[in-house]
This record gives C-alpha cells, structure tokens and sequence, in this order.
C-alpha cells in the first residue's frame, strides 16, 4: 500500500498491555460497518491505526456450510505443501523430509538428494514450489535454514530435478541458487516463503533473524535480512530490480523493512505480492509489496517488545515508510495464504485465506480493493495450529497442521 500522508501526530506506546495506565487508554479503532470479530484488548491499545479499517474489520460471515475431511496424517510438522499436475502434493516436513502425498493419503518415503539442514528451533525445511515449468523440466525449489561457517546459518533457496522411479523419488543436479546474507548465530525468524511473479521471477520472502544484530539489518540495504528479494530462475538477479547498480545496495533486493513473513500469495488481478508477517507482542501485518518501498521494520511497526516495552521509538508511522493494509493486535502468528479463486466455494471466492498458528484457526478476509472489510474465523473447534494453506486443483482449500503428528485437512462443501 502505497505511503499514507500522516497529518496527526505519530502515536507512542504509553503502556504495556495490563500496565499501570493502560485501562485508561482507547481500544485500537476497527472498521466502520460492524462489530469486530476481535474483541480482545490490545496489547498495545494507545496505539491509532493510521486509518479506519486498518485493524479490528467486522465479523463478516459468508454462511458457507462445509466440513473437514482428513487427506493425510502422520507428518512431521509439515510446513508447506505444493501440488503436482497429477493432483499429488509435494509436502515438507520441518526436520528435513520432503515426501509426496497421494489424495488417497499414501506418504512416500523422504525423496532422497536434499541437501544439509539446520533443524534446530524454527529452522529445518520451509517452503517447496513448483517451476512455472515444471511440466516440461521437472524443476522444484525449496527454502531451508541451511548451516554456515562458524556456527552460524541463514535462510537459503535450491532448485533441483524431481525424478521419480517407481515408488522411490529424488532430486538431482541440486543447486543452492541463494543464500540469505549474512549469516547468523540464531535459531530463529528464517521467513520464508517463494512466490513466482507473472515474468518467472522467483519472490523470496525473507526473516531477519530476530536477534538485535539482525533486527536493524532490515534497514540496511547491504543486507538481506528483513527483506523480499526477486531473483531469476537460475540464481541470477533481474536487470530489472529497483537497486540494481546502486552502491552500497544488494541488487537481489525487492522491498526492505519486513520482519518476519510465513505468508505470502500474488493477487490473482493486480500480481502484486502481498505478504503477512510475524509481528512481537501486537503488529502482525498484511502488506501489500511494491518494488523499491520500504515497510517500516523495526522503525515503525504496531505491538510492543515481548518484554512489553515499545520497540524503538514505540513509533507506528514515519515519513517514507509504507502503512500496513491491515495489521492485527493481538497477534494471530500468521503462516501461509492464498486469494481463494476456486468454483467450489462460490461465496468465498476472491476472500484472503490466512492460516493461524497461535490462534489455531483458518482467518477469512473479505477484501474491497486492497482494503480488509470483513474477518471470519473458521476451524476453530479442530483446535490445531494452522502452518500452510493451499487451494487444491479439486477447487478445495487445504491446510497443513503444525505439530509432529501433523495432518493435510481440506474443507470441501458440506453434503445435504
């Protein structure tokens, strides 16, 4: 979303969530039209959205009757899913496994030829997608918390050749086509997700790092941390990249300032890359991505530290600083995405699926343009983490659950 022209003063945090002055301070302001789905206090709540609408939509429902039917079961904290011409899904499990997964609900076994990973705490194996030529090369790229020298690690990207031989699979002619720069000594906030553009660029969402040292490289444009990066297919940077030539820039970069993004999708009209992130105690946010803009982190965002205190300056808006479209407060711990556009669900056509790892719930967002104008939560008594989320060519949607006895479910129409 492009940059609000703020003419009120910049909002400061006042008070931690339950401090000394924070019953006197206002709820965050929601959308006109309704009452909020979310009416839990925020943990920032003397914090204002820089307009209405920006947090809090109205509870919208579109009264779809479905239910949940289990495809698979039995997977290691599967975190991403990405579906084969044939209707099989290419699955990852966070400890290192790739498998493919019949719709009958069959696990291969871990297709061989993935290289080193570091499984620790939220690294491990992330995201998987198909080449957008997939059917004539057999080309598939995946995401992991690959280990460097000296202990450390960083996120990185490789692509390689899925070969099929009867009931076993590998890959072959590996190459790490990206390494997120510099590594670090963390276990956390790797991102990722990878989303190819409508030119065949690969999108790389990235994290960075959590740890202090990392947080304020999402303002250093000599870093890739905290940021979207565009590359070609074969690791090589597009002529077209906004820094490319820039001293002192990496040419990989996209967009700066993001935090720590598990959702990502393009928009079925515009084909721009929308992404949500990870915020700290409050300011998970839904980001619309343009080329060269810098989206605030850690100089402005909406939440606390997790200690309750502000972040920085406790600012949530500066000048040249994109506002989020939507943020959230509390947290919801977003993780996968998709712009529903199947016939299956009529209703829910053109809606934002989110899925929600702390509130353990499928969120539903009505879109108007690029404004969120309606929250609905869905899978809230299957009391499950929802790691990804995916439309299946069946027109249904399916969800990965996290945890280590983790499921494929998909919602499909509810039988009359």
């Amino acid at each position: 979303m492009r940059n609000l022209l703020l003419t009120t003063a910049l909002a400061v945090v006042l008070a931690a969530c339950g401090g000394t002055d924070g019953a006197a301070q206002p709820a965050a302001q929601s959308a006109p039209g309704g009452e909020p789905w979310e009416t839990r206090p925020a943990n920032a709540p003397s914090q204002t959205p820089a307009f209405p609408g920006q947090t809090r939509a109205p509870e919208v429902s579109a009264d779809v009757a479905y239910e949940v039917v289990t495809v698979a079961e039995g997977l290691d904290k599967p975190w991403a899913i990405a579906f084969l011409p044939d209707g099989r899904m290419l699955v990852t499990e966070k400890p290192g496994r790739l498998r493919i997964v019949t719709q009958e609900g069959q696990l291969s076994d871990p297709v061989a030829g993935l290289p080193e990973m570091d499984a620790r705490d939220q690294g491990g194996l992330l995201d998987v997608v198909l080449d957008p030529d997939f059917a004539q090369n057999k080309l598939i790229y995946w995401s992991y918390a690959e280990p460097r020298e000296n202990g450390t690690n960083s996120t990185a990207v490789a692509r390689g050749q899925l070969v099929e031989d009867g009931a076993s699979a590998r890959v072959a002619d590996v190459q790490v086509i990206f390494q997120q720069n510099p590594a670090m000594d963390s276990t956390k906030h790797y991102g990722n997700r990878l989303v190819f553009d409508r030119e065949g660029h690969l999108l790389i969402a990235l994290g960075e790092r959590s740890i202090m040292a990392g947080r304020v490289q999402a303002q250093d444009m000599n870093s890739a941390l905290g940021k979207v990066v565009r590359i070609n297919r074969d690791g090589s940077i597009p002529a077209d990249n906004p820094f490319v030539g820039q001293d002192g820039v990496r040419p990989e970069i996209f967009a700066s300032g993001v935090r720590n993004v598990q959702a990502a999708a393009l928009h079925p009209t515009t084909g721009q890359l929308w992404e949500i992130e990870h915020g700290a105690r409050g300011g998970d946010e839904l980001n619309i991505i343009e080329a060269g803009k810098n989206y605030g982190w850690p100089t402005i965002t909406y939440g606390l530290e997790y200690s309750g205190q502000p972040i920085g300056e406790g600012l949530t808006a500066k000048a040249g600083l994109e506002q989020p479209a939507y943020y959230w407060d509390p947290v919801i711990g977003p993780s996968g995405m998709i712009f529903y556009q199947g016939d299956l669900f009529p209703a829910w056509k053109d809606s934002l699926f989110v899925g929600a790892l702390r509130d353990k719930q499928l969120v539903r967002l009505t879109l108007d343009g690029d404004r969120v104008v309606g929250e609905e939560r869905l899978l809230t008594d299957v009391n499950a983490r929802i790691r990804e989320v995916e439309q299946g060519p069946d027109g249904a949607i399916y969800v990965a659950t996290d945890s280590a006895e983790g499921k494929i479910l998909k919602l499909v129409p509810k039988a009359n």
